[in-house]
């Protein structure tokens, strides 16, 4: 009988998550995916899992599951309490539970989402070869809930060595993000470019896996008219008619319709994954190669 982790909670959201279906854009789809793909990929790594395994992203903590056979699993990304049955255990290094035990985890203290590697990984049937729930198209299996059971796949490599693997946890009050200018920064005031580099923008509670809404100086433009609909990456800083930018994660539409002042660069799109509401972001010049 296949190996199977059954949800016994699933805390305010928990996805099933892998590094996505890229190259579907031409038809509608997103790439979708862990929203921290670092974290997913430290997490597959400590239990000997290929990079792009199917895990668990856990939003906020509150996750808790248990297997029909010895496990090892990791956790990464927020930093919540973990817990195997009564004893507490680390973030970021191969932990063993035994069959028929229950882990847990806690509230992060910062940050917002954490990632649950199970070695073998979670074996969901794929969609358009991946596992990935994409929130915007309803693409991937459902949002877990208490009571789901997710198949296993055999392990195919060891687990890492035991201890913790050396990761910073996310800060708690101001994130620094690096962004490359443009597509449509001419859309805009020159004033605009200014603000967004020397003033904070403040995370909102209207944020998701699809994008975060900042509240902060509006960004004039200098040209007010209607804007065709372009493609969108993760990273883009759309900005609509309020002024203010929604900057786009893993579930982001494939186009819009209003002007992107800059894109922020892919390895700090992980970085701001983990932002709660009310932290305060600022935006830097990444350094570009002539």
């Amino acid at each position: 009988m296949a190996a199977v982790l059954e949800v016994v909670d699933s805390g305010p959201l928990s996805t099933v998550q892998d590094l996505g279906r890229p190259g579907y854009a031409d038809i509608g789809v997103t790439a979708s995916g862990a929203a921290d793909r670092a974290s997913l990929k430290l997490a597959n790594h400590l239990v000997g899992n290929s990079a792009g395994a199917a895990a668990i992203e856990v939003t906020f903590g509150g996750f808790a599951a248990r297997a029909s056979r010895d496990l090892v699993v990791a956790v990464t990304g927020a930093p919540s309490p973990i817990t195997v049955g009564r004893t507490s255990a680390p973030m970021n290094s191969p932990l063993r539970i035994p069959a028929g035990t229950e882990f847990r985890l806690g509230w992060p203290a910062t940050g917002l989402r954490s990632y649950v590697a199970v070695q073998g990984g979670v074996t969901v049937e794929p969609v358009l070869g991946s596992r990935a729930t994409d929130l915007l198209t309803g693409l991937g299996p459902d949002p877990l809930r208490r009571g789901m059971v997710l198949p296993l796949g055999d392990p195919v490599r060891p687990a890492a060595p035991h201890g913790e693997a050396p990761v910073c946890a996310p800060p708690s009050d101001e994130l620094t993000l690096r962004m490359i200018p443009g597509p449509r920064d001419d859309w805009f005031a020159e004033s605009a470019s200014r603000t967004l580099l020397s003033q904070p923008y403040v995370v909102t509670s209207e944020s998701n896996r699809i994008g975060i809404r900042l509240d902060g100086p509006v960004l004039p433009r200098a040209q007010q008219g209607e804007l065709v609909s372009e493609g969108i990456v993760a990273g883009a800083l759309q900005v609509p008619p309020s002024g203010r930018p929604t900057l786009f994660l893993a579930d982001h539409p494939v186009t819009g319709g209003y002007p992107v002042i800059a894109v922020v660069v892919t390895e700090d799109v992980d970085k701001a994954a983990q932002a709660r509401p009310g932290m305060r972001m600022r935006f830097t010049l990444a350094d570009v190669p002539a």
